[in-house]
C-alpha cells in the first residue's frame, strides 16, 4: 500500500490548495510533472505552486527575514521533538539540550528560512575533534570532494584556507543546510523517517554507513551532514556550474551533495546569512 501524507496548507496562500490537509500518496505525489529544467511542479488538481512552498511552506515573515524557524511537517507535531514550535524561531539552547539526550550527542530538525527549506544539524565537534575518527563520538570532517563521474573539485578544508568561505567556518557545533536534494529537488528531511540511515549512530568516514543521515522519502537519496566538502554543480535555468561547500552525498541518486548555509548567533537565536545565494540555484 502507498504511504498517505498530508500536505501542509502555506501560510498566507489560502485558495492555492482547493483542499488544505487533502492526503496524497506517494505514488500520486511523484505523478505531479516534476520539470528538472524550469525547478516547476505543474500542479494538475492541485494548482500549481512551488516545489518547496508545498512541502515547506514560507515564513509569516518577509524574504528579508534573517531568522531560521521550525518547520514542523503534518503528522510529525508528536514525533519530531520540536512538535510544537511550528515557525517558531530557532534557538541554540534547544539544540543543546535535545542532543544531551541522545547516543551520539547529534541533533537536528527541519527549518524554514526567506522561504526555503533548511535542516539544522548540531554535532558535538568540539568536545570530539581531538578524539581522533571514533565511532558514535561524531564530528565535523573537512574531505575532498568529486563530481559524480569523478572529478576532482577541491576540499572541505578551504572552508579554513581561503577567506571568500569565512562566514561558513565551523562555529558553535551548528551547521545549516540547503535541504533541497539535487536528484530531483525533493526535500530531505532530518530522522522524519525510522530506518538505518537515520538511527542515533555515527560511523566516520562520509562513507553510508552508519545512522544520522539526511534522508530524502522520494527516492532514498543520503547525505552525510558531518562530511564537509566541496562540489560542483549547475544552475537548472541558465545551466552555469558553480562550486560549493556542502555536505557529502553518502548514497541514492543524487549525484552531488547539498551546501550549506552560513549563520551567526544571535543571543540565543540562529539567523542566517544570505551570502552564498548562487548556490541555491539548482532548482531554479
Amino acid at each position: 500500500m502507498a504511504r498517505r501524507f498530508k500536505l501542509r496548507p502555506i501560510p498566507g496562500e489560502e485558495g492555492d490548495i482547493s483542499e488544505p490537509g487533502s492526503m496524497i500518496d506517494r505514488r500520486t505525489f511523484l505523478r505531479y510533472s516534476f520539470n528538472t529544467a524550469a525547478g516547476a511542479i505543474t500542479m494538475a488538481s492541485l494548482g500549481s505552486i512551488g516545489f518547496a512552498s508545498m512541502l515547506m511552506g514560507q515564513a509569516e515573515a518577509s524574504g528579508g527575514d534573517s531568522a531560521v524557524r521550525f518547520w514542523v511537517p503534518t503528522g510529525a507535531e508528536d514525533s519530531a521533538w520540536y512538535g510544537d514550535r511550528h515557525l517558531e524561531a530557532m534557538n541554540f539552547s534547544a539544540f543543546v539540550e535535545v542532543a544531551a539526550a541522545t547516543n551520539t550527542g547529534m541533533a537536528g530538525a527541519q527549518g524554514v528560512w526567506s522561504g526555503m527549506p533548511v535542516s539544522v544539524i548540531y554535532v558535538p565537534h568540539d568536545e570530539n575533534k581531538n578524539l581522533g575518527l571514533i565511532e558514535n563520538k561524531p564530528r565535523f570532517q573537512l574531505m575532498d570532494g568529486y563530481t559524480a563521474d569523478g572529478k576532482y573539485v577541491g576540499s572541505g578544508h578551504e572552508l579554513n584556507e581561503k577567506e571568500e568561505y569565512s562566514a561558513l567556518s565551523i562555529h558553535d557545533n551548528l551547521i545549516i543546510i540547503f535541504s533541497r536534494c539535487p536528484h530531483l529537488c525533493c526535500i530531505p528531511g532530518w530522522q522524519l523517517v525510522a530506518n538505518d540511515f537515520t538511527s542515533d549512530n555515527w560511523t566516520p568516514g562520509g562513507s553510508d554507513g552508519g545512522g544520522n543521515k539526511l534522508f530524502c522519502i522520494c527516492h532514498s537519496s543520503r547525505f552525510d551532514p558531518t562530511a564537509i566538502e566541496k562540489n560542483r554543480n549547475r544552475n537548472r535555468s541558465t545551466g552555469s556550474e558553480f562550486e560549493y561547500i556542502g555536505v557529502r552525498r553518502s548514497g541514492g541518486p543524487t549525484p552531488v551533495g547539498m551546501p550549506l548555509i552560513p549563520f551567526v548567533i544571535n543571543g540565543d537565536l540562529l539567523e542566517a546569512l544570505p551570502d552564498f545565494k548562487d548556490w541555491y540555484t539548482y532548482c531554479d
